[in-house]
């Protein structure tokens, strides 16, 4: 029988809330609810599982919230599409499966501000250790007993061979490992791709432990808010099968929604801009005006360029050959169909202002969208590429008290000076890299952009009209102790809230500069420490890779950690 009363309900079944669910659950005396609010992710299901098919899962409403921008006005006024996971596994059921960390020195920026000093890369890479197996091999950098199994993409294909040459003929280097020492650089990259079949957190850490008798999992179980008596939250209203209202009591509450569902959920609970939740007729349970803001994303286009010759894996995509990849994929788990194609790439910097690099390359041997849409030319490749870390700040906004209504999202993308120079730095750069001699075999012209943009404004201009988002927002209810901040960094509780707390995307302070699965299950794994009481791990010694400026905020001059100690990128 289920109990009246749970030690823990988490709102939110995707990454973190898996991860979490997972780890709080440990404990047999420990009572467990997770509702999410999507379908369960069936094993039989190949949109979620075969990991070429995420773009047919993305955009479609039975794994996906189909969420859309405000007029973006910096964008000619147009609407940006963000899909995000609406089933168990949450958004890990319907990534890239590309698994990046982001760079040792995204997690020293989170340091830098008040109160965030165990938010450090030395805090924060035992915890990257602990959920993760490398494939490639365990060592001072990497985990190999985690339930994340990471395997490298192959990149075998010959496209990734000429883009290696490429990038070294530009005058950038390769590196070993961009989650290990030295991040900068280019390589094969990790993906959460196992046996030939999609890892997300659900099937890693959630399905592994369902039949715990003090874990209650249930789907189609949309959270409509927060109960409280006074500035206690004690449960959560939600409909289970968009009909039946339910509530569950709880000691604590977590919530794992993500940086659009979870501020949402805050709002309409009455957790937020007093004055703007006063004008909805919404009471006041705390007035924390960070809520919803702070809003990060990536924005990224696609560079793209016909091949002579015919080795892309453009021709897979016709119909005639789908039985065929399914076939292989069913029977064998393998062919097309077990890759996500995002095999390599790297990370660099776009001028000599910048910390550590602001721009991340995953190169593919096809020219494809991400909703499977194609240019004409048969054989293709392509870049993706985009700023790492811009200065572009926006909100989340509830506009009614309908839990069901879609929030504002006003991503404000290419809104500031700074932003919009490193888009027209970072477009010359991956051209001038995919024009090197490396690439003469297969270069059969560009195709998007094209040649006939090239001022600074025609590229402005191309990026407004061609950009989508990379499908990282964050931020919206950030860890700190300042008037912005939402979370308390050593604990996850909302500010003035008893029995509340927040794991997910929205905590970060600041987005990494790649993409933040990864980071948000570090997020998870370190928050299960503190919510549990446990004692944190160790933090790290290893001093990775750091090249930036003598007079970087990030750490004092002279600091030995400065670029004078390892300007080569030699282990010490």
């Amino acid at each position: 029988m289920k109990p009246d009363r749970y030690d823990f309900v988490i709102v939110g079944g995707g990454s973190a809330g898996s991860a979490l669910a997972n780890r709080l659950s440990v404990d047999p005396s420990t009572t467990v609810l997770l509702l999410e609010a999507g379908r369960s992710d069936s094993k039989l299901d190949p949109l979620i599982h075969m990991p070429a098919a995420l773009p047919f899962a993305i955009g479609n409403p039975l794994y996906d919230w189909r969420y859309e921008s405000e007029p973006e006005p910096f964008m000619n006024g147009r609407r940006v599409f963000h899909a995000r996971g609406k089933v168990l596994g949450g958004s890990s059921s319907i990534n890239g499966m590309i698994f990046q960390r982001g760079n040792p020195l995204d997690f020293e920026r989170w340091a830098a501000d008040p109160g965030m000093h165990e938010w450090g890369y030395a805090h924060c890479l035992p915890y990257f250790k602990r959920m993760e197996t490398c494939l490639a091999g365990a060592n001072q950098w990497r985990g190999g007993s985690g339930p994340l199994i990471l395997e490298r993409g192959p990149a075998t294909n010959p496209l990734f061979g000429a883009f290696f040459e490429a990038v070294q003929e530009a005058g950038y280097p390769l590196t070993d490992d961009v989650n290990g020492y030295r991040q900068e650089g280019f390589a094969k990259f990790d993906r959460n791709v196992h046996r030939g079949r999609r890892l997300s957190a659900a099937r890693a850490y959630l399905h592994p432990v369902m039949n715990r008798p003090n874990l209650t999992v249930e789907t189609l179980a949309h959270v409509t808010g927060l109960r409280a008596e006074g500035t206690r939250v004690v449960g959560v209203d939600y409909l289970r099968g968009g009909r039946l209202r339910r509530s569950a009591a709880a000691a604590e509450v977590i919530l794992c929604g993500g940086a659009i569902n979870s501020p949402q959920l805050l709002q309409l609970s009455g957790i937020g801009n007093a004055a703007e939740l006063a004008e909805l007729g919404i009471r006041a349970v705390a007035d924390l005006p960070g809520v919803g803001s702070n809003l990060q994303d990536h924005l990224e286009v696609y560079i793209q360029y016909a091949s002579k010759q015919p080795v892309s894996i453009g021709p897979w995509l016709k119909h005639r050959h789908k039985p065929r990849i399914g076939a292989e994929w069913l029977f064998l788990r393998r062919g097309v169909g077990a890759s996500n194609h995002f095999e390599a790439g790297g990370f660099l910097r776009s001028n000599d202002l910048v910390d550590y690099p602001n721009l991340m390359f995953h190169f593919l041997p096809i020219a494809i969208r991400y909703d499977g849409s194609r240019p004409a030319a048969e054989h293709g490749y392509q870049v993706h590429i985009g700023p790492m870390y811009s200065d572009v700040r926006g909100t989340v906004k509830i506009t009614s008290t309908d839990p069901k209504a879609h929030p504002a999202l006003r991503f404000n993308y290419l809104s500031t000076e700074n932003d919009r120079r490193e888009w027209i730095e970072m477009i010359r750069i991956a051209r001038r890299i995919l024009g090197q001699p490396a690439f003469d075999a297969f270069n059969a012209g560009e195709l998007s952009p094209g040649p006939s943009v090239e001022t600074d404004q025609e590229i402005l201009d191309w990026v407004a009209k061609d950009a989508e988002t990379a499908l990282h927002p964050s931020c919206t209810a950030k860890m700190g102790i300042d008037e912005m901040s939402v979370l308390d960094p050593a604990t996850m509780r909302v500010h003035g809230v008893q029995g509340l707390r927040v794991v997910d995307a929205s905590a970060m302070p600041y987005v990494p500069n790649g993409n933040i699965y990864a980071p948000v299950m570090m997020v998870a794994e370190k928050a299960a420490d503190l919510i549990l009481g446990n004692t944190p791990l160790a933090p790290a010694t290893e001093v990775p890779y750091y090249r930036y400026r003598d007079d970087s905020p990030l750490h004092p001059p002279g600091d030995p950690r400065n670029h004078a100690a390892h300007a080569e990128g030699e282990p010490s």
